[in-house]
């Protein structure tokens, strides 16, 4: 009887006979599987229904096949399942549909082998949120530096990872820690915090590493980053000062480096062009005296042969030298003691202009030649005389 049956909760009418309904129902089910029940008639006072067995078999056959059914489960491409019968492992199943004994008897355990985690030593979430504990590390110079740095990490043995390690992200940050104060103690204090800190995340990756293996654990790391490396806050401002002061000194160095590499070659430049100009300079003297001497020596044997045509050759080839590089002309009076001086260069340049005549004969007349001193006159006179009594050749 369904709720909507019009007779349903009419006046003068109970509830609805559940014994009634349940024999119905049995009767229903037994003509379904062929087998009446068993119990009693349709009148008021029925006796006990007996629950036909098919019933129990197609309840037991339903829940059987979802026990069954229970037991597949899908394995995605990066991802690996480890079967356990009775707690005890068995296989390692690929990629794909797979299917195991059901609850109790096994159990699968899905392994991401793709999946990067992360552990963080010396801080939690931000470098400014430091666990002193972990990031406060003492070096081969026996300096006190902060350190914080990321592990990533995946996995390469999904049984190792499962059966050999009771806390892997625990295993791991111990191996981290450890690691990375080896290399450190190692190490002195500039090159940590300076050039070598790629080589410090190097180090401390392939320590870590050769831990790990030895210990079975499954893990493969596959990056250490160096998040912050300084020294202690209680220590900053020292630091700093002897890090400016140290790079003043570099800069100074430098740049007295730079002043002597400008100076010093230009120095040595000016000293090999003097000595090449003093050697140049010697050469040249030694040679003009070696000359000169070579010269008086054949002058001295012509001399001894022909004294006067030799001295009135040699006079007359100085007086050559001497005006051939001036622009007057003396003329030698026979009478008197006077010379008269004519500018003959500005007669000439006066001819070679086109300027008028009057311009020209406006030009001053020339002034005679000092007389010559009563010292000198005498002498010069003694002189020409000399030479005008030497016989000619």
């Amino acid at each position: 009887m369904s709720l909507n049956d019009p007779q349903w909760g009419q006046k003068g009418d109970g509830p609805p006979d559940l014994d009634k309904l349940w024999r119905q129902f049995n009767e229903k089910l037994g003509g379904m599987f062929k087998r009446g029940g068993r119990g009693g008639g349709s009148g008021s006072g029925g006796g006990n229904t007996s629950v036909p067995w098919a019933a129990f078999a197609l309840v037991g056959g339903v829940l059987a096949l979802l026990w069954l059914a229970s037991g597949f489960y899908i394995v995605d491409a990066s991802q690996r399942g480890v079967v356990l019968r009775f707690g005890r492992y068995v296989e390692t199943t690929q990629p794909g549909p797979r299917w195991h004994l059901p609850y109790p008897f096994e159990s699968v355990e899905v392994v991401n082998l793709s999946q990067v985690r992360t552990v963080e030593v010396g801080y939690r979430n931000n470098v400014r949120s430091k666990v002193p504990k972990e990031s406060l590390m003492i070096t081969d110079d026996e300096n006190i530096i902060d350190i914080q740095f990321a592990v990533q990490y995946i996995l390469k043995s999904p049984e190792d990872y499962l059966f050999n390690n009771r806390g892997p992200d625990g295993t791991v940050m111990q191996a981290a820690e450890t690691a990375i104060r080896e290399v450190v103690g190692k190490n002195k204090m500039d090159f940590v915090l300076y050039e070598g800190r790629s080589q410090v995340a190097a180090d401390a990756h392939r320590v870590m590493q050769e831990i790990l293996d030895r210990y079975n654990t499954g893990i493969s790391i596959s990056k250490v980053t160096m998040q912050n490396a300084q020294p202690p806050e209680q220590v900053q401002a020292a630091f700093d000062d002897a890090v400016k002061a140290g790079q003043d000194r570099e800069r100074q160095k430098n740049e007295g480096q730079a002043y002597a590499n400008d100076v010093i070659p230009r120095a040595r430049g000016n000293a090999s062009r003097l000595m090449e100009e003093a050697n140049g300079y010697r050469q040249r003297l030694v040679a003009m005296a070696e000359g000169d001497a070579s010269r008086f020596k054949q002058l001295m044997t012509e001399y001894n042969k022909a004294p006067g045509v030799t001295r009135e050759r040699l006079y007359l080839e100085t007086m050559q030298q001497i005006f051939s590089s001036v622009s007057k002309v003396v003329v030698d009076q026979k009478g008197g003691n006077s010379l008269l001086y004519l500018p003959l260069d500005k007669l000439m340049q006066a001819s070679g202009s086109a300027a008028p005549p009057a311009a020209a004969a406006a030009e001053p007349a020339p002034k005679p030649a000092p007389q010559e001193s009563s010292e000198n006159g005498p002498r010069s006179r003694d002189t020409f005389r000399s030479r005008e009594r030497e016989p000619r050749p």
